[in-house]
């Protein structure tokens, strides 16, 4: 029998990236219309990352909602948030395009725990740089930039997303570079290069992102970003330096 050249779709997004954006924009779309403005000062008391959070010492009266738990998930939760349509419009565009392959590489699961670790190491980095702040911290930003690290990863690898020479499905597990590796590609870093700038340019000089109404958290995206370099390997499911194998569906006849 003759071989039917397979059909991708359209547009190829994992369902678990579908069910994140619409998440985000369920979030919003409550935060914006049904909440009044006491609901939204308590909502964002209780979700969004405030490092005043963890500093005894600033207004130590102030009762936090949620307690000790909310210390805990708000390293996360804060991720789900954005402070408009502009913002999550913007996050969501870097949304489809860089997490999009990590999600079809690591699986639903392992890419929910992915961006839930690296928006934690964002919130981190936050905490650090900005301990005592009352300004609460919102967006998706530290998650997106540790997806941006981790396809770095594998897509340019030879067979990879970037590839010339790509087979659908198997594209998205050819074994990923060794770190040491990764940083002696050209490519790999040039991309560094414009990444770090990028961030460092919002970051030092005071200029705003377009769409994001506050000062650019660029310290959280440079967490979530090592954080998704660095931590890579432990949610990869593909083995290093093996063979990915043919895609079930090329095998059929």
């Amino acid at each position: 029998m003759i071989d039917q050249p397979r059909r991708e779709r359209m547009l190829n997004v994992p369902a678990v990236v579908v069910a994140l954006l619409a998440a985000l924009a369920l979030i919003q779309a409550i935060f914006a219309l049904v909440l009044s403005p006491e609901q939204k000062t308590e909502f964002l008391l209780l979700f969004a990352f405030i490092p005043a959070r963890y500093d005894p010492g600033v207004q130590p009266d102030i009762v936090w909602p949620g307690g000790t738990a909310a210390d805990l998930w708000t390293f996360v939760s804060y991720a789900l948030i954005h402070g408009d349509v502009a913002h999550l419009a913007l996050n969501g565009v870097w949304l489809l395009a860089f997490c999009s392959p990590v999600a079809r590489r690591f699986g639903a699961a392992r890419f929910l725990a992915f961006m839930a670790a690296t928006a934690a190491a964002g919130a981190s980095a936050h905490l650090v740089t900005h301990f005592g702040e009352l300004l609460p911290m919102v967006g998706a930003s530290a998650s997106i930039s540790g997806a941006m690290a981790a396809a770095m990863r594998f897509a340019f690898q030879r067979g990879g997303p970037l590839g010339l020479w790509r087979d659908g499905e198997d594209a998205y597990r050819v074994p990923a570079a060794s770190l040491a590796a990764s940083l002696r590609d050209t490519r790999v870093l040039a991309f560094l290069l414009v990444w770090f700038g990028i961030n460092l340019l919002f970051g030092l000089s005071g200029i705003w992102m377009p769409g994001v109404e506050q000062a650019v958290a660029w310290e959280a995206h440079i967490g979530g970003f090592l954080a998704g370099l660095l931590a890579f390997a432990v949610f990869d499911p593909v083995p290093p330096g093996t063979d990915p194998g043919p895609d079930p569906a090329s095998t059929a006849r």
